[in-house]
């Protein structure tokens, strides 16, 4: 579909109100979702993409911040661990992108593609992880968690720093998993909160990267947030109010539509 047709109008701000609700009540969806339906289904270029898509993420994610914090379900413990690791990674990866002379297309299908293939895994890890983690069950709070955690999570934010920067892809997606598995005391709604909060600056400052490298289209940017902005504060409000267990099989779905839009494309 032609992102200027008429029928885009409707499309894109219904695709937009979609990951919203998506993103407010797992987390998941800005970038694993939206690029993928952007490149297939709209005939965009896959870097205008990711440029666009990861300005569109940080604008839906922090109306979907506001309310998460405003529960409750923010970590800002676990959310500055990741951080310090993420934000300068992906600096210095658009700093290779705009220096060196990649192939960034190709390298991001194939990491795109590697995606994929985790994201299935990650699936079978979520919907495993009360049987394999019920020996933290004493302990739900993330806020918890020992000082020691913190150069594991600074790596973890690192990874999803380079991720992001190349393919928009991971901040919600890989984040939610890569929390579930290093702080296994947090809830599932304290995982989405403190996701969606980090996904924040990361996705900011390689938007912002890519817009100088003119990887971005206003209209499309503002066609999907039209319709996110309401869909994540409705996400929100019903993701922090699910039983753990429901929310956590919900984001097993998202993640396993995810992988294979990945895969198809």
């Amino acid at each position: 579909m032609d992102p200027g047709s008429l029928g885009a109008w409707v499309a894109l701000p219904a695709l937009g109100l979609c990951v919203g609700l998506l993103v407010g009540a797992t987390g998941v969806g800005a970038g694993s979702l939206t690029t993928p339906a952007l490149v297939l289904g709209f005939g965009v270029p896959p870097l205008v993409a990711v440029g666009t898509d990861l300005l569109f993420a940080s604008a839906t994610k922090m109306a979907g911040a506001v309310v998460h914090h405003k529960l409750g379900a923010v970590d800002t413990r676990v959310l500055r661990g990741l951080a310090i690791g993420s934000l300068p990674a992906a600096v210095l990866t658009l700093g290779v992108l705009w220096l060196a002379a990649i192939d960034k297309s190709m390298l991001a299908s194939l990491i795109r593609t590697a995606l994929g293939v985790v994201l299935m895994l990650t699936v079978c890890a979520l919907l495993l992880r009360p049987l394999i983690g019920s020996r933290h069950s004493g302990t739900r709070d993330g806020a918890d968690a020992p000082a020691t955690q913190m150069p594991r999570l600074a790596v973890i934010g690192a990874l999803l720093g380079v991720l992001v920067a190349l393919t928009s892809i991971g901040a919600g997606a890989l984040g939610v998993v890569a929390l579930a598995v290093a702080v296994p005391a947090m809830t599932a709604q304290r995982i989405v909160g403190t996701d969606i909060a980090h996904a924040i600056p990361l996705t900011l400052v390689c938007g912002m990267g890519h817009l100088a490298m003119g990887h971005l289209d206003v209209h499309l940017l503002g066609s999907l947030l039209v319709g996110s902005v309401p869909g994540v504060w409705l996400g929100a409000r019903l993701g922090v109010r699910l039983p753990d267990g429901v929310l956590r099989t919900l984001l097993a779905a998202v993640l396993l539509v995810a992988a294979v839009m990945l895969l198809a494309g």
